[in-house]
């Protein structure tokens, strides 16, 4: 990310706007960084209602509406909170599309997931969306900038219509 914007927010923000549709923003991991990198480019007033950073599991549970048995059976770090994340914060806010991350940043694997996995979540208007599994190479700052690069090429690939790849990936980094 160079000058504040996230790479890709500029091409979403534009698409959004073109087609006079909201976003929404729920992020774990990135704890902030999706929506900076939105909110950095100028008028980005227009498209993103809004954001929230649910760091802790109850948040999530609580605000945003992840299923609790969910959260309990299969922890935070899992591609159905991802989507409900995604959800939840798009009805929340009252936006057309929401998107997600949750993941594990480091330095310590959580839930029983490693360092570097990620899911990514888009939920759209009429059922659209899709859930991505990232599994990211290098530091703490890396796999957090690297969340973010990915959830807005999720959005970027469903608003254009480009989102026939598989729904699992593995991007490494160096």
């Amino acid at each position: 990310m160079t000058g504040g914007e996230a790479g890709g927010a500029p091409e979403v923000l534009a698409e959004l706007a073109a087609r006079g549709e909201t976003l929404a923003v729920a992020e774990s991991l990135t704890g902030g960084l999706v929506a900076a990198g939105l909110t950095a480019v100028p008028g980005a007033s227009r498209v993103v209602r809004g954001s929230v950073t649910a760091y802790a599991t109850d948040v999530k549970r609580e605000v945003l509406g992840v299923a609790g048995p969910l959260l309990a059976e299969r922890g935070a770090v899992d591609a159905e909170v991802a989507r409900q994340m995604a959800c939840g914060v798009r009805a929340l806010l009252g936006a057309d599309w929401g998107v997600a991350t949750t993941g594990v940043a480091g330095p310590d694997p959580q839930d029983g997931k490693p360092v570097g996995t990620v899911f990514v979540a888009v939920a759209g208007p009429g059922g659209a969306g899709a859930v991505r599994e990232l599994s990211l190479d290098g530091d703490r700052a890396r796999i957090r900038a690297g969340s973010v690069r990915e959830v807005l090429a999720l959005l970027l690939r469903e608003l254009t219509g480009n989102a026939g790849a598989k729904d699992t990936e593995q991007n490494g980094g160096n």
